[in-house]
C-alpha cells in the first residue's frame, strides 16, 4: 500500500509539474519549474453543481493616463446562487494565473458567502488567463503591466459592478487572495481603503527583495521535519556530489546520470546555474505545495537509492517529466521567453513583474539549506536582461524593489481589517507577516493551504485560523 500511494504522489507531483504548458512548445525546465511554483491556488473540491458565470468588464489599458483612451476586456466570474437585497461582495482576487470556477465554488470563501447570502466574484489579472490587454506580451507592450494597473482595475471593477447591480450599490465588500494575489489584498486596502471592509491574506509575502535567500532555507526545514535528518542529508549530499562530479573532470558521468541533452554545456555557468536552479525547484514545488504525508513519501523514495547523486538524479527526473533527454540549457530558457511574446504564456509576464517590480528570486546564496551553491541571483537577473532588455541591470533591477517597498510599506503597509495567515512551512513566510505583526501561522502548512471547508481533517492550529476569521468577517459585516 505505501508503495502504491508513493507512485501516485510521484505522479501528481509529475502532474502539478507539467500542469499548464503549452504542448506546442517544449519547455526547457527551468520554466518549468519556475511556472509550477507560481500557479493558482489549488483548486477546491466542488460537491455540487454551481452556476458560475464568464464576464467581462472594459477596463482602461492605462489607468494613470487620461490621454490614453485604449481600453481591454477583463474577464471575472460570478456566482450569485447566495444574492439578496443589499447582499456583501466576495471577492477572490485572480494572481499570475489563470482563474478557474472552484474558488468561488466551494472552499471557506464560498462557505463565508454563504453564510452571510453574499455575491462571489473572482477577478483575473491583467496578463493572465484571457485578460491580456495587448496583442503581443512585447517589453513594450508589458509597461502596463504592474501592481498598480492591476489594484486600479480592481478599485474600477468594484465601483462598476455597484453601478451595474442597484441592489449592491449599498453593499460591503471583502477581498481574499493567496500568494501574489494576497499580496494585493493588503496593498489594495492601504491604496483603497474606502472600498473594501476587510481582506483575508493567505501567503501573502509583502517585502520586496532580490535575493531571496531565506526561501530555500525554509523549504529544507520542511524536508527536514517533515521527512528526516536522513532524507535531508540525502539531498545535501547528492547534489554536492553531482556538483563535485561536474567540478572534477566528471561531467560526462555527470550528465548522463541526469539525462541532459547532448546540447549541455557543463562549461558554461550560465547552463549550471540553470541546471541547478532546475533541480532545486523540483524540492521547492513539493515542499511549497505539500499536504500531509507528501514530504513523507518522496523522502522514501529519496532514500531507497544506494547512493546519493543516484537518487537525486532519479528524483529529478521524475519531477521533470521524464522527457526523453533533459534541457536544462540557459539560451533554451531565453528562446521560450521570447517565444512567448507572440505565444501567450504565464511565464513571461510574471517574469517581467519579478524584474520590474519584487526580484523575489529563489538563490543559493544561503548555506543553510541544502541545494548547494550554483543557482545565485546573477542567474535570474541576467535573465531579465537577455529577455526584456538590457535596461534591467542588476542595480535597476534593485533599484525597482526598493521602489516597491517604498510604494507599499514593505512590512509595514499600514492597514487594518486585514487578516494575515501563513503556513509555518511556506517558504514564501519569510517576507510576510509573522505573529509579532499580528499574522497567524498554522503549523506545518505550507503555501495557500487553508482555502479548504472547515473540516475534519484539519489541524486544531488550522481549524482555529479559520473559525478567527469567520469571527472577523461577522465583525466586519455587521
Amino acid at each position: 500500500m505505501a508503495a502504491t500511494r508513493l507512485v501516485v504522489a510521484l505522479l501528481l507531483l509529475l502532474v502539478a509539474v507539467c500542469q499548464g504548458l503549452d504542448a506546442s512548445k517544449d519547455v526547457p525546465v527551468l520554466v518549468k519549474t519556475l511556472q509550477n511554483l507560481h500557479r493558482g491556488p489549488p483548486k477546491q473540491t466542488v460537491l455540487k453543481r454551481v452556476n458560475v458565470q464568464e464576464k467581462w468588464i472594459t477596463q482602461k489599458l492605462d489607468n494613470f493616463d487620461a490621454a490614453n483612451t485604449e481600453t481591454y476586456e477583463m474577464r471575472y466570474l460570478l456566482n450569485d446562487e447566495f444574492q439578496a437585497e443589499g447582499s456583501p461582495i466576495f471577492i477572490y482576487l485572480g494572481g499570475e494565473w489563470e482563474i478557474e470556477p472552484s474558488m468561488i465554488s466551494a472552499g471557506h470563501w464560498y462557505d463565508l458567502a454563504e453564510e452571510h447570502k453574499g455575491v462571489l466574484v473572482y477577478t483575473e489579472h491583467r496578463y493572465y488567463g484571457e485578460s491580456v490587454p495587448t496583442t503581443t506580451m512585447s517589453t513594450e507592450n508589458l509597461k502596463y503591466l504592474h501592481v498598480k494597473q492591476a489594484l486600479a482595475d480592481v478599485a474600477e471593477f468594484i465601483k462598476s459592478f455597484k453601478a451595474e447591480h442597484p441592489q449592491l450599490a449599498n453593499s460591503k465588500v471583502l477581498l481574499a487572495g493567496g500568494s501574489y494575489s494576497a499580496t494585493m489584498v493588503v496593498w489594495f486596502k492601504r491604496l483603497y481603503p474606502d472600498l473594501v471592509d476587510g481582506g483575508w491574506a493567505s501567503s501573502a509575502p509583502l517585502l520586496a527583495k532580490v535575493a531571496f535567500t531565506e526561501y530555500k532555507e525554509v523549504v529544507g526545514q520542511a524536508f527536514l521535519q517533515l521527512g528526516s535528518q536522513k532524507c535531508y542529508d540525502r539531498i545535501q549530499n547528492g547534489i554536492a556530489e553531482l556538483e563535485s562530479m561536474f567540478d572534477n573532470k566528471r561531467g560526462a558521468e555527470a550528465r548522463s546520470m541526469l539525462r541532459l541533452c547532448n546540447s549541455f554545456d557543463d562549461k558554461n555557468d550560465l547552463d549550471m546555474w540553470s541546471l541547478f536552479g532546475s533541480i532545486s525547484n523540483i524540492f521547492s514545488g513539493t515542499a511549497q505545495y505539500q499536504r500531509a504525508g507528501d514530504i513523507e513519501y518522496y523522502c522514501n523514495y529519496l532514500l531507497s537509492f544506494n547512493d546519493d547523486a543516484t537518487a537525486i538524479a532519479n528524483f529529478a527526473y521524475w519531477g521533470w517529466g521524464m522527457p526523453s533527454c533533459i534541457d536544462a540549457r540557459y539560451s533554451s530558457t531565453v528562446e521560450y521567453y521570447l517565444w512567448a511574446v507572440s505565444n501567450f504564456d504565464a511565464g513571461r509576464p510574471w517574469y517581467y513583474q519579478t524584474c520590474n517590480e519584487y526580484g523575489w528570486y529563489q538563490t543559493s546564496g544561503s548555506r543553510n539549506q541544502p541545494f548547494g551553491t550554483k543557482f545565485p541571483t546573477a542567474l535570474y537577473t541576467t535573465l531579465c536582461a537577455d529577455v526584456f532588455s538590457s535596461q534591467f541591470s542588476n542595480e535597476q533591477i534593485n533599484s525597482n524593489a526598493a521602489q516597491t517597498n517604498v510604494d507599499f510599506g514593505g512590512m509595514s503597509p499600514d492597514v487594518e481589517n486585514v487578516y494575515m495567515t501563513h503556513g509555518a512551512l511556506d517558504p514564501w513566510n519569510p517576507m510576510g507577516h509573522g505573529v509579532a505583526e499580528g499574522a497567524t501561522l498554522i503549523a506545518e502548512a505550507s503555501h495557500c493551504a487553508d482555502f479548504g471547508s472547515i473540516s475534519a481533517n484539519d489541524s486544531a492550529e488550522m481549524r482555529a485560523s479559520k473559525e478567527r476569521l469567520a469571527e472577523l468577517v461577522r465583525e466586519w459585516l455587521a
